[in-house]
């Protein structure tokens, strides 16, 4: 029996809603921003509002540095999970393509962070200006409104490059110990002496689109791109390994 797109992209489907590791992280995107939304901007919201140059846009936006974490999560496990007691054996047997099966994969896990990040990040933003008073913004602010629609691909494209990374390394841990300390704790080393290459690392070209007026040279949606040719690239790499690999 010959397996179509439509099939294999449902059976890949199933597998994130019924796994509860993969399930739970994909719901912690949404849960972990809002929270710490919450938490951020009713305790300090409108006193971060109200200093010179503070970018509203930006400080509603910020608990998505602890979103997009659960973003490489799921990921990172969706793929993982096949290279676990011989799941990737059964996978393949049902669908001998490989690179139907990968791009049907890659294909459920960004429809999936795609779908929730963008629920995310609209649902920060509104709820997020419930807490700053005076200084609250409306979806027709400048950038704000590409700041929700950016935040959202955001977060589907770290999604992918967690699991593209996966699929290369055969490991969520292997994945998460790159990444978190890539984004939490190289740019901070690096900012000082290599502020060029610091802008063009995923996280911090992505967030571009999240400010009103960015200022590291990259546009908005310039900064978003980097971050999807970081994903393609991570992407290629894991169907490689996935294509030519022994299972």
């Amino acid at each position: 029996m010959i397996m179509t797109l439509t099939a294999v992209l449902h059976s890949e489907w199933i597998k994130i809603r019924s796994i509860r590791s993969i399930y739970g992280s994909l719901m912690a995107v949404l849960a972990t921003t809002l929270t710490i939304t919450v938490l951020i901007l009713g305790t300090s919201g409108q006193e971060q509002a109200a200093r010179a140059g503070s970018d509203v846009l930006l400080n509603t936006f910020f608990a998505l540095n602890f979103g997009q974490i659960a973003a490489i999560a799921f990921g990172a496990t969706a793929v993982s999970s096949e290279f676990v007691n011989g799941a990737l054996r059964i996978s393949l047997a049902a669908v001998p393509r490989r690179s139907l099966f990968y791009a049907a994969k890659m294909a459920a896990i960004g429809g999936s962070a795609l779908a929730v990040g963008l629920v995310t990040t609209f649902t920060t933003f509104l709820v997020g200006q419930l807490f700053l008073g005076e200084h609250a913004i409306g979806l027709g602010h400048p950038g704000a409104l590409r700041a929700a629609f950016g935040g959202g691909i955001y977060l589907a494209l770290m999604a992918l490059l967690a699991a593209g990374l996966a699929a290369l390394l055969r490991s969520a841990v292997a994945v998460l110990s790159l990444l978190i300390p890539l984004f939490l704790i190289v740019p901070f080393v690096l900012v000082d002496v290599a502020t060029a290459v610091v802008r063009y690392l995923p996280d911090r070209a992505g967030q571009a689109v999240l400010q009103q007026n960015p200022e590291d040279g990259l546009g908005p949606w310039t900064g978003l791109a980097v971050t999807a040719v970081w994903a393609a690239a991570a992407l290629l790499a894991g169907w490689w390994a996935v294509r030519n690999r022994d299972v």
